[in-house]
């Protein structure tokens, strides 16, 4: 790999022989992420339940914040006084903040839209507040993470072909504003690719995205209700026209079947909620499926929430005794369930990125629906950022 000086570089170290999953290193000022990579997120600066010690104890290698909530409370010049989201959060490995543009479109329900940007109230309050990409770049340049997203405009879905094409093409005038108004250099802004569920759409968007030669790429507008299988179409359409040496971002996805699909696909990196929201309700990752742990049946269950498994709730407690704090309504049950589930999500994707590694890809995402039963698996709406 040639040191070009980018505060973030990709470097692939390997591909599947027979799919187009890749496994890399994610260079940044904080240290090396290795690909592909599932990112926990910590919306208000802190992945709920857990410190910063927990999540470097599952071996979580960074995580997302976001723009938005982090600008309402406490408040940009708050976390830039105290030296950045880093030091902020007790947080020394890297960090990925959104561009804020997915919670302005779905949180507020009174919004307008311009070419300058968007304004919208406050989901705390009701206020009154406008953000655009300017706005938006000054806000993470203030947070201090590591990588940044560009401002994006987002669609639900479903969306018409004329609705997609306009939000696209605002995208893409965006990204270039975005673009001039960033002034850190020891951040990495990556761009967006817009296009809903038109495939011409979103090959049009990644062509014109790459030649604005961004250091990396999101891929926004998917995992909003769709069928599993259009988001699988649109990323069949999209990869082959994603840059081969930047890394691809698939925003908002993180169910443990759609994270082996992505990767199957190229994507690279990968966020979501649905850990630690469903582990808030007792709800638990296993390769043999979804375990309820809530449940009836699990009250007099002596074993661990899954056999083999190395996170302090597996090593130190029972099915049983979770259950009875999820049922108290004690936090420490959504805990427990939070570090297993996010040391669920770490295993799948070193287990991944070793079966890259070793030419046997195919084999592992077989062997993993084999095991997972998928029967009522998720709810889409689980995934939702």
């Amino acid at each position: 790999m040639t040191d070009t000086g980018a505060p973030v570089r990709y470097e692939l170290i390997r591909q599947c022989a027979v799919t187009g999953a890749r496994a890399g290193i994610l260079h940044t000022p904080h240290g090396p992420v290795e690909t592909p990579v599932y990112m926990p997120v910590g919306t208000q600066g802190v992945v709920k339940a857990m410190t910063s010690r927990e999540m470097a104890e599952i071996g979580a290698q960074i995580v997302l914040s976001n723009t938005y909530h982090l600008s309402l409370r406490p408040g940009a010049e708050v976390v830039e006084k105290a030296g950045g989201l880093h030091r902020f959060m007790a947080w020394d490995r890297p960090i990925l903040t959104d561009s804020g543009g997915f919670q302005v479109f779905s949180l507020s329900g009174l919004r307008k839209i311009t070419e300058e940007g968007v304004r919208f109230r406050s989901h705390l309050d009701g206020s009154a507040l406008f953000m655009g990409p300017e706005e938006s770049i000054r806000i993470q340049e203030q947070l201090g993470a590591d990588i940044i997203m560009a401002f994006d405009e987002c669609t639900a879905w479903p969306c018409d072909e004329k609705t997609a094409r306009a939000a696209m093409e605002r995208t893409h005038r965006w990204a270039k504003r975005c673009q001039k108004a960033h002034r850190r250099e020891d951040q990495a802004l990556f761009g967006i690719v817009q296009g809903a569920f038109s495939e011409q759409l979103r090959i049009e968007s990644a062509q014109t995205l790459a030649a604005m030669d961004f250091p990396g790429y999101g891929i926004g507008g998917l995992s909003v209700g769709e069928p599993k299988d259009l988001m699988y179409r649109m990323l069949d359409a999209l990869m082959p026209h994603m840059p081969k040496d930047k890394p691809r971002y698939l925003m908002g996805v993180g169910t443990p079947d759609c994270l082996l699909e992505g990767i199957l696909r190229g994507v690279d990196m990968f966020d979501c909620v649905l850990a630690t929201r469903i582990a808030r309700n007792g709800t638990i990752l296993t390769g043999q499926g979804r375990l309820v742990v809530r449940n009836a049946r699990y009250r007099e269950d002596f074993r661990p929430l899954e056999e083999g498994c190395d996170c302090e709730a597996c090593r130190h407690y029972s099915r049983a005794y979770i259950r009875h704090l999820i049922k108290a309504g004690e936090i420490t049950g959504a805990r427990l369930c939070s570090i297993h589930n996010l040391r669920y999500l770490k295993r799948l994707m070193q287990g991944a990125r070793q079966a890259i590694l070793e030419d046997r890809f195919p084999a592992y995402r077989e062997a993993f629906y084999q095991q997972f039963d998928m029967r009522g698996a998720f709810n889409r709406s689980e995934e939702t950022q």
